[in-house]
This record gives structure tokens, sequence and C-alpha cells, in this order.
């Protein structure tokens, strides 16, 4: 009886023991995170206009959207990847393969949404951690886009986004259906310079691209297993398809067929394998704001052969996957490193970037 009694105190001074620790524990729990709090984080980005943070909203008016009305931070904070292709179809289908590549699943009742449907010009789908976005064609246009996209991931917090470019070009020597990898992107006067007139003067910005960003690329091409050679070199970037890419088959041409092969042997021979319409644009802007970046194409017409793109639809959608497919093999080693011994089936549901299928 004497045994129990004592085996009940020693019992409930146990309790009031355990009770008090668990008290000072808590206690020093909410001491830690009130001293140990982290900094708001803010963005990574470089060199952006100092007037944003005057603009309440910022208005992001060809995508649709305004930091009033959407909480940048808890949509876009995540982003790590910027994909840009052309077309709103291309980059949808991008979306949907990086969505297989990082074992992402929509929700049965879901599909992909495009995030800038209100802004009527440029298609923006959101998979995880990867914005896919269509840029339209010329330098223009895709300064546009970019512009909002930097501010975006600037309002957003973003930390070292990787901006990618997935387009379309002209070989210069290459086989249709080669990924071409930009080394330099020149302008059509061969100058690593992207040029702009502001105020009336003439203003450059270096076009320089991530030399550690395209060997990384490069790196992930497999000449055993791809079906397709990759290769890196510099792009010509052009003002326009036709002339600026001394086509015979524009509206108007001031050139004979010996003087185009002549211009084209001559960038072949200072390592130019591409024309574009972008990649200068592409790089100033991203170098500007100290955004590693990449351009990656696809070759859809040898220019030492013709001017016409003469491949079926289903050819050239089939090359298109070509350089999605290294990027996405970019992305996954970088999201999901060398540890392919995982279970993949685990799904995870893609985040809000869907919208209900009804």
């Amino acid at each position: 009886m004497a045994g129990n009694c004592e085996l009940n105190r020693d019992v409930c001074q146990l309790k009031e023991l355990v009770r008090s620790q668990g008290k000072q524990l808590g206690r020093l729990v909410r001491h830690m995170k009130m001293g140990c709090k982290k900094p708001p984080r803010e963005s990574t980005l470089k060199g952006l206009n100092p007037c944003l943070r005057c603009l309440q909203p910022d208005v992001l008016y060809h995508l649709g959207m305004d930091t009033g009305s959407m909480n940048f931070p808890k949509i876009f904070g995540d982003v790590r990847f910027v994909c840009m292709g052309g077309t709103p179809e291309r980059m949808e289908r991008f979306a949907h393969m990086i969505m297989k590549e990082l074992s992402l699943k929509l929700h049965p009742a879901t599909k992909l949404r495009n995030m800038a449907e209100d802004g009527h010009r440029f298609a923006l789908y959101k998979v995880g951690p990867v914005l896919c976005a269509s840029h339209g064609m010329g330098g223009p246009s895709i300064s546009i886009l970019l512009h909002e996209l930097l501010k975006m991931m600037h309002h957003a917090k973003c930390q070292d986004p990787v901006f990618i470019r997935i387009g379309t070009c002209g070989g210069i020597g290459l086989e249709p259906g080669t990924v071409a990898i930009t080394s330099e992107a020149l302008d059509g006067m061969l100058r690593p310079y992207h040029e702009t007139i502001v105020q009336g003067k003439v203003v450059q910005h270096s076009s320089k691209l991530d030399q550690c960003l395209t060997q990384e690329l490069l790196s992930l091409a497999d000449p055993c297993e791809d079906e397709f050679d990759t290769v890196v070199g510099k792009t010509v970037c052009t003002n326009d398809f036709y002339e600026g890419q001394t086509r015979l088959d524009g509206a108007f041409c001031d050139y004979t067929n010996p003087s185009k092969s002549a211009y084209l042997q001559g960038l072949l021979g200072q390592g130019v394998i591409n024309f574009d319409m972008e990649s200068t644009a592409f790089a100033a802007l991203t170098s500007r704001a100290g955004v590693r970046s990449a351009v990656v194409s696809i070759t859809i017409i040898n220019r030492m052969e013709g001017d016409q793109v003469l491949a079926s639809r289903d050819r050239l959608s089939e090359w298109e996957k070509r350089p999605q497919e290294l990027v996405a093999r970019y992305i996954r080693k970088a999201m999901l490193g060398q540890d392919e011994d995982s279970d993949t089936d685990e799904q995870e549901d893609v985040p809000p970037c869907a919208e209900a299928d009804i």
C-alpha cells in the first residue's frame, strides 16, 4: 500500500516536472521565433527602375495584372525559372512537359490557366516554380514582355530566377532539327549590343549571356541517346525575317543570290550558326537586371541551302520539342538533383496555376 502511494507521488512529481519544462520550452521557442525572425527578403534583381517603389499599384498592362489586386509574393514568389517562346501553343505544350518532368499533376477537375489572358497579348502558364510565357515575334514584342516579367519578379521578391528563351531559328550550315545554343548574341552589324532609341538618342546595352548556363545546358545533351545534334555558336539577331536575314523570297530584294551566299559564308567563318529576331533584346534586358539567361533554339531550315521553310507541320512540331527537352532536363536537374532513385510515383498537385474545368 505504502509502495503504491510513493509510486503515485513520484508519477505526480514527474508530470509536474514535464509540465513545467514544457512551459519553459514553449517560452524559449517563442523567444527564438521573435528574436531570430528573418528580415523580409527582397528581390535579387539588380539595377531596376527606382521609381517602381512609388507605383501603387504597378500595372503590368500587357499581362493584365497589377500589384494592387494580386499578391505577387504569394503567387509568384517561388518562381525559379522563366521560360519564353514565340507562340502561346508552344509554351502551353512546354508547361505540360515540365509538369511531367517534375512529377506534378493537375486535379482531374482542373486545367492549366493562361494567367495573362486578361491582357489579350501574351500567354503565361505557371507550373510550380516554372513560368512559361509566349513573347510573340521580334525584339519590340519580347522587350515589352521582359520589362513586365522582370517587374513581376521584383515585386514577387523572387530569388535568383533563371531566364531561358526557347525558340526557332534559321540555321547557317546546320541541318534542320539541330539544337543551337547561343554563345553570343550579335545585332545585324555583328556587334554584341542591343540598340534602342531613348529620348532621341542611340543607347546600346551589352547583349551578354551567361556562359556558365550555356555550358550547363550543353552538358545535358546526350549524343548517344538524342536523335539530334546540339551545338553552341553565335547568333545574329535581325530586325526582320526577310531582308534582315538576306532572304531572296521577300516582297522586296535589292541584292543578288551570289551576294547572299557570300554574306552567309562570311558569317559562318566568324562562328555564327543561326539567325533569330529576339536574342539581343532578351540578352540585354536580362543582363541589365543581373539575371542568368540563355537562348536555346531549334533550326527549322539550313539557310545555306534555301530561304523557305518547307518542313511539314508534323515535322516542325517534332523538332520544336527538342530544345524543350534539353531545357526540361536542366530544370529537372536543378530541382531534383542527381537523385533519380526517389519515388517519382508520388506526385504533387500543381500550385495555384490552374482553374476549374467546368
